[in-house]
């Protein structure tokens, strides 16, 4: 019985390390890639200190979140900032730390979470801009 048992085990852990090889890394940034988005969140953060809605839109991708509604820094300023981006949020955006990751489409991002927020920076062909809101669930 000890035996078998010893069997099953070293079965099942050897079905398990190929799993364990192919489990993702922490994601890391390259220099160059952290120094430009450190340029970029400077410049963002100093809108935001400024409560400058008008250079916050002009970092944003727009549509903002593919929404035609907001297709433009008007619309984004109406419909967005003034609900998002509350004294509390830009404190938080201010202070907070950036969190790095790169998707399976080899897309780089970076992540801040403000409470129920989370707000995306995303490198694109124009350098980085500010691209989603989304829920912290």
């Amino acid at each position: 019985m000890k035996l078998l048992l010893r069997i099953m085990l070293a079965i099942a852990l050897v079905n398990l390390a190929p799993a364990v090889a192919a489990a993702p890394k922490d994601a890391v940034a390259s220099p160059a890639l952290q120094k430009e988005f450190d340029g970029f969140i400077e410049k963002f953060r100093a809108a935001l200190k400024a409560n400058d809605s008008a250079a916050v839109a002009g970092m944003t991708r727009l549509p903002f979140m593919n929404d035609s509604a907001i297709r433009d820094a008007a619309q984004f300023r109406a419909k967005t900032y003034a609900s998002s981006f509350t004294a509390k949020n830009r404190a938080c955006l201010q202070r907070g730390k950036a969190i790095y990751d790169r998707d399976p489409d080899k897309n780089d991002s970076y992540f801040v979470f403000c409470g129920e927020l989370i707000f995306v920076f995303t490198k694109t062909p124009a350098g980085f801009l500010f691209t989603d809101i989304s829920v912290n669930d």
